[in-house]
């Protein structure tokens, strides 16, 4: 088996892709922002798989040489998944908060492992779907957009705006790597990871009062009950629509891009469809009527989704060996767990 280093270990996808190295058998040495963040992440793996991995402490990405020493520490790895990157629209300096770090973080993991890494086989980055197409361009359905395509938004513009920065950031970063490359010409190849909104169960712990992003839009409708007399307009909830893909498949996704030969150069585009919030209200209200939430506008969500860009992900679909979960599957696991999790405290 081989040795597996992975930034950003704590992340919600990252722990299920050290989740399946581990269970491979894979030995995984995971960086993390802080001492208490890396015994956190270690005290989830079960008894079986902790002598297989360890983790490194990397406060800042975006330092010079930020992970110069945890390489060195690591010399013989074979294969390096960087999914490290900061995500928040919380920002008054987009560049500072997320551009510089999403650019610098790829920059320092490049140079370092190609400096100090002699038997480095491949690079993984987890992009995003945000570097195929702007925050703009998302929502305009007479555009389209498949594997070899890119944002068109600019540095100057990135600055001014959060979201605009953190789409940016991505496609600046994922280009960068792949520039290294052609430049640099190190012993790795590499692959990308572009994944859309990601939805699913956490790994191995799930705290519903501390949910990610992307799942606090399930976790918050759970909280929507309709009570008596109260029309289910009367309780708001932010209708977001855009791709959705489960967070398991995405960590399949990068050890396919770990090993597979078919893989090396591409760029995996994880989708597996459209989502709006109403419809995932619709699938936890025919799963879970129990719960008595609000209805909001049932049978409303392929309207909702009608503004956004055709998307096509036919060439990873047709490189990846399974069929990707369904928004039904994932939304009724990721309840299932909160609710199980509710149960417990």
């Amino acid at each position: 088996m081989a040795k597996v280093f992975i930034t950003g270990a704590s992340g919600f996808i990252a722990q299920h892709i050290v989740k399946l190295l581990l269970e491979q058998g894979h030995q995984v040495i995971g960086t993390v922002r802080s001492q208490a963040k890396g015994e956190q992440l270690a005290s989830y793996i079960p008894k079986q798989f902790k002598s297989s991995f360890t983790f490194e402490i990397v406060p800042d990405i975006a330092a010079p040489h930020a992970f110069d020493a945890a390489l060195q520490r690591h010399q013989d790895i074979e294969f390096l998944l960087h999914t490290a990157s900061p995500f928040t629209y919380d920002t008054v300096n987009p560049e500072r908060d997320l551009i510089i770090p999403a650019i610098q973080g790829t920059k320092n993991i490049l140079e370092g492992a190609n400096k100090y890494c002699p038997q480095l086989q491949r690079v993984v980055i987890t992009s995003s779907d945000a570097a195929i197409y702007s925050n703009v361009d998302e929502r305009n359905n007479k555009l389209f957009f498949n594997e070899q395509s890119w944002n068109n938004i600019k540095y100057a513009d990135a600055v001014k705006d959060a979201v605009a920065a953190y789409y940016g950031a991505k496609s600046f970063a994922e280009k960068l790597a792949w520039e290294f490359l052609l430049m640099e010409t190190p012993r790795f190849d590499l692959v990308a990871v572009n994944p859309s909104y990601v939805f699913g169960p956490q790994s191995w712990f799930c705290d519903p009062a501390h949910l990610n992003v992307s799942n606090a839009l399930i976790g918050d409708l759970l909280d929507k009950k309709q009570g008596a007399g109260e029309s289910s307009s009367e309780v708001s909830f932010e209708n977001e629509i855009g791709g959705f893909v489960d967070v398991r498949d995405v960590a399949r996704a990068h050890l396919f891009a770990m090993t597979d030969a078919n893989a090396s150069g591409k760029r995996l585009f994880m989708t597996n469809g459209h989502f709006s919030v109403q419809m995932m209200l619709d699938l936890i209200n025919q799963h879970f009527p129990q719960l008595h939430l609000i209805k909001g506008t049932p049978g409303s969500g392929e309207k909702d989704i009608s503004v956004l860009a055709q998307v096509e992900n036919k060439a990873t679909k047709q490189l990846l060996p399974w069929e990707f979960n369904s928004l039904e599957t994932i939304v009724v696991d990721t309840v299932q767990q909160i609710l199980d999790s509710k149960s417990k405290l």
